[in-house]
């Protein structure tokens, strides 16, 4: 059975509407709590890029 977690982030009348992770067996999986049957597979490497890239301020230029 996969241990889905949500984030920290996802609490207060929202709560109910995060994405949730896991990592059964070396794998990384992405699920939306209110859609748990559609499920995304990714790297470390893939998901680290993708927050890097969400939370960077699109007014700054990349600092690579």
């Amino acid at each position: 059975m996969i241990q889905w977690q949500k984030s920290t982030f996802s609490s207060g009348s929202d709560g109910a509407n995060c994405v949730e992770v896991a990592a059964p067996e070396g794998e990384l999986l992405l699920r939306e709590s209110d859609d748990p049957t559609r499920i995304l597979s990714a790297t470390c490497t893939g998901l680290a890029g993708l927050l890097l890239h969400l939370g960077a301020d699109p007014r700054q230029p990349n600092e690579r």
